[in-house]
């Protein structure tokens, strides 16, 4: 297959990265990690503002409709500057999820609000320490009031909507849930990455509409996370990125012995292993990006194979970036921690990595 994007994609990406390194330097991402904001507000209204939040949406629902192709750019480029927006749980997961499974009048009420930022939302499945399965949900939904606990919710504290997965009459449903409402309460969840809000979230009879079927939760779930798993991979090749040229940056200017350490054999080697380690990623993506944009049938194999890739790159470069800088990488001071949170936190969004390696075989037995 001989893909590339095109230059109109291209041009989107460019201003995307212009903006971001504007914008989303280092002091904005301490400024979440350090505690004094849940997320950067300036840099989610800068966002908005340029309509990226819209770019894959219909103009009739207020989006841009730039197309699924030109997400992936902008998500690589979310990655890279480490973004402490809400982007992924908003737009990967709600608006899509919306799209794909709402009513004519849920799309007319929320898309336009997700497409200008004015309303977050997030996806709520996790229950426990083992995998959420069709078989293993807890909470429950009768007569459109949902009562359960879901954990460690990405973007949970700062959202006005989640779409929840909950056992109802008829097996698992999808449900829209408005957090702002009674029987919704909220606790925060430390993780490995502050730059990014995590919440427990209780309902107790909260109010909820159904998404999609009745009894299809699960499915509809299995068909978001497709989706949503190539953009992820999107944003995890630009933070992998990120990582890479950080330490080739470093290497080159740290000296010892009289010779920049990026010439040492060992450093050379570890490198290298980085740089295949992302290439293999990225070409996995842009072959994920096309199933995507014409919704191939090819569509599962394609996202788990970017998923599994791309998570493994992203914690191989922001691993050994820490190891190029030596005693330093380990500081406060240093980025490199920056991406080395970010590619844990990831790793655990839309289940862990064996989830999407025994995902990627399914796929691979359904081809043969």
């Amino acid at each position: 297959m001989n893909f590339d994007f095109s230059e109109d994609e291209k041009l989107v990406q460019e201003q995307t990265a212009r903006y971001l390194t504007d914008k989303c330097g280092t002091d904005a991402v301490r400024a979440v990690l350090e505690g004094n904001e849940a997320y950067s507000s300036d840099v989610w209204q800068g966002l908005a503002d340029m309509g990226l939040m819209g770019t894959a949406l219909p103009e009739a629902y207020g989006g841009v409709e730039a197309g699924y192709l030109t997400l992936c750019l902008v998500a690589q480029e979310l990655g890279r500057a480490v973004a402490p927006v809400p982007f992924s749980s908003s737009i990967y997961l709600a608006a899509e999820a919306l799209r794909m499974f709402g009513s004519e009048t849920q799309k007319e009420l929320w898309l336009p609000k997700l497409a200008t930022g004015e309303v977050v939302g997030t996806v709520a499945v996790t229950e426990g320490l083992i995998e959420a399965a069709a078989d293993n949900l807890q909470t429950t939904v009768s007569g459109g009031a949902v009562s359960g606990r879901k954990l460690a919710v990405a973007d949970g504290g700062i959202a006005d909507l989640a779409v929840v997965l909950a056992r109802g009459d008829q097996g698992v449903d999808m449900v829209l849930v408005e957090l702002s409402g009674s029987g919704v309460s909220r606790h925060a969840v430390e993780t490995v990455d502050p730059t990014r809000d995590t919440a427990t979230i209780v309902f107790d009879g909260a109010s909820s509409e159904m998404l999609g079927e009745p009894g299809a939760g699960w499915t509809q779930l299995d068909r978001l996370y497709d989706r949503a798993a190539v953009l992820f991979a999107f944003e995890q090749i630009g933070g992998a990125q990120a990582a890479l040229d950080m330490a080739v940056g470093y290497a080159n200017e740290r000296f010892a012995f009289g010779r920049a350490i990026g010439s040492f054999q060992g450093l050379k080697h570890m490198m290298a292993d980085m740089y295949v380690a992302l290439k293999l990623a990225e070409s996995n993506c842009y072959y994920a990006a096309w199933a995507l944009a014409s919704d191939s049938p090819e569509l599962p194999l394609a996202a788990a194979t970017a998923r599994v890739s791309a998570i493994q790159a992203y914690q191989l470069c922001s691993r050994d970036n820490i190891q190029v800088h030596g005693g330093m990488g380990f500081t406060w001071e240093f980025d490199c921690h920056l991406y080395y949170r970010r590619s844990n936190y990831q790793t655990l969004q839309l289940g862990g990595l064996s989830v999407w390696e025994n995902k990627l075989i399914d796929a691979l037995a359904a081809a043969a």
